[in-house]
C-alpha cells in the first residue's frame, strides 16, 4: 500500500470523499500519526482561500481542459523534511501523488500576478499535530436548507473535539488573528517553502 519514501497510502488506497478535502487531509494526517510512517512535524495542512472565498486552482480533476476550478477553499497536505524537497499531497489533483511543491506551484497554483485581486490566493499553514488536535466539523456547511446533502458525506462519523463540534471556518479564514497556524500570501508562501516567489520560474 505504501512505498518506502511516501508516508501515506497510494492515492487509490487513501480515505477519500469528494468535496470533503479538509477531512481527506485529516485522514492522511491520522494515518501518518497511527502508522508512524513519517515524523508528524514534517507535515503541514494548507488551507487555500481568501476573503472572498474564490480561489482558482489548475490541474484539478473536476476542471475542464486548461481552465481552473474556482473553489471557495481547498486543502492539501505539505511535507517538508530536512533531506526532502517539499511535497504536496492533493487527492483532487491530476498531478502526481505526491507532487513536488515546485511543480504544484507552477502547474496548479500558477501566479496571482495575472489574475484579478478578488481571486488572489492566501494560504493558512497549520502543523499536522495541531490540525489533528483542534479540527472539528459537523459537516453543516454541506447541507442544503431542507437538510439534504449537497454532496454525500464520508461514511465515518464527523470529526469532533472535546471543545468543538464545528470550527471549519476558523481554518478557512485568512484573518491571521483567527484560528491556528500562519497565514501567507501566495508569494510569501512560495518564498518560505521553495525560496522563490515566482511560480513561472519553478517549472524548469
Amino acid at each position: 500500500m505504501r512505498s518506502n519514501n511516501r508516508p501515506t497510502p497510494s492515492r487509490e488506497n487513501c480515505v477519500y470523499t469528494s468535496c470533503y478535502c479538509e477531512e481527506n487531509v485529516w485522514k492522511l494526517c491520522e494515518f501518518v500519526r497511527t502508522e508512524r510512517s513519517a515524523p508528524l512535524e514534517e507535515l503541514f495542512v494548507v488551507f487555500i482561500s481568501n476573503e472572498n472565498r474564490m480561489v482558482p486552482l489548475w490541474k484539478q480533476k473536476s476542471g475542464r481542459g486548461d481552465q481552473p476550478v474556482i473553489w471557495d477553499y481547498h486543502v492539501v497536505l505539505l511535507q517538508v523534511g530536512v533531506q526532502l524537497e517539499p511535497l504536496i499531497y492533493d487527492l483532487d489533483s491530476e498531478l502526481s501523488f505526491p507532487c513536488s511543491l515546485q511543480l504544484y506551484a507552477a502547474r496548479a497554483l500558477q501566479s496571482d500576478h495575472n489574475i484579478k485581486p478578488a481571486y488572489h490566493r492566501k494560504l493558512r499553514v497549520v502543523p499536522a499535530d495541531s490540525f489533528l488536535l483542534n479540527f472539528a466539523s459537523d459537516r453543516s456547511h454541506m447541507k442544503n436548507p431542507d437538510g439534504s446533502w449537497k454532496m454525500p458525506p464520508p461514511p465515518y462519523p464527523p470529526i469532533h473535539t472535546a471543545e468543538s463540534q464545528m470550527n471549519l471556518d476558523d481554518f478557512i479564514s485568512m484573518n491571521p488573528a483567527v484560528g491556528w497556524g500562519r497565514v501567507f500570501s501566495l508569494d510569501h508562501f512560495l518564498q518560505r517553502y521553495t525560496g522563490n516567489s515566482s511560480p513561472s520560474s519553478l517549472s524548469s
